[in-house]
């Protein structure tokens, strides 16, 4: 099954079934005109991570950290399928980057990666919108990854039977695929990430684990549309504006 959140046109904000081109909540089915499409949980942070695909790292120039680099977007980067995110004014360089997200189910302190997937309510797509020009500059990186809007995440949660363990994902801006690979490529699987990630904070119902982008990163400009795809998910899509 895939999960949805919604706002029906009662204004009722619901949790009911993704059927890509509607949604569904006691008996009743909806066209997505019809509603108000969430972001599928929200989440109290978003646990990111960095370099966790080789030709990404090298891409950039970096070596492949020996534990997961991790980083947090706070609840106010959350972004739904179909909204605009607006872009750091000033920028030069604000790229995309897709990423399966990981929807944790219960609340997980010091979790054994032979455990983790016990703690996971199913998967997501994320878009971790990096604005480069402050990240580059700084070594925190709350300019960089922590802005209004900087985490679209949907349209939906998947079980996670529904995802192979080698699922595609990509990206299409406007149309053309600027990003390819598939989820098994990462350095760090996800049971690994939600183990080291546990050894250091708690993990709350509807958190989200943005398990890092492969190569083919790009420049957003002015009123592009990304599609974040992950095989077995579905597609979130969003547009940009300076």
């Amino acid at each position: 099954m895939r999960h949805a959140r919604f706002r029906d046109p009662s204004g009722a904000v619901r949790h009911g079934e993704w059927h890509g081109d509607s949604v569904s909540f006691a008996g009743e089915t909806y066209d997505l005109d019809e509603v108000d499409l969430l972001a599928p949980s929200e989440p109290s942070k978003v646990v990111c991570v960095g370099r966790n695909y080789v030709a990404h790292a090298e891409e950039h120039g970096a070596d492949v950290p020996d534990r997961p680099l991790l980083f947090l977007k706070g609840p106010n980067t959350v972004a739904s399928h179909g909204d605009t995110v607006t872009l750091p004014a000033g920028k030069e360089r604000v790229e995309w980057e897709a990423e399966l997200g990981v929807v944790i189910e219960k609340q997980a302190k010091h979790v054994d990666s032979d455990e983790a997937m016990e703690y996971v309510a199913g998967y997501t797509c994320v878009d971790d919108v990096s604005n480069r020009d402050d990240q580059r500059s700084e070594s925190q990186w709350v300019r960089g990854k922590a802005f209004d809007g900087a985490a679209p995440i949907g349209p939906c949660i998947a079980d996670p039977e529904h995802v192979p363990e080698d699922a595609a994902i990509r990206t299409r801006v406007n149309g053309e695929v600027k990003q390819e690979a598939t989820i098994d490529q990462m350095v760090f699987d996800v049971p690994a990430l939600i183990a080291e990630a546990t050894q250091y904070m708690t993990l709350e119902p509807g958190d989200v684990i943005a398990t890092g982008t492969p190569e083919g990163v790009g420049r957003f400009e002015d009123g592009d549309t990304a599609e974040i795809e992950v095989e077995g998910v579905g597609t979130l899509e969003h547009e940009v504006q300076q």
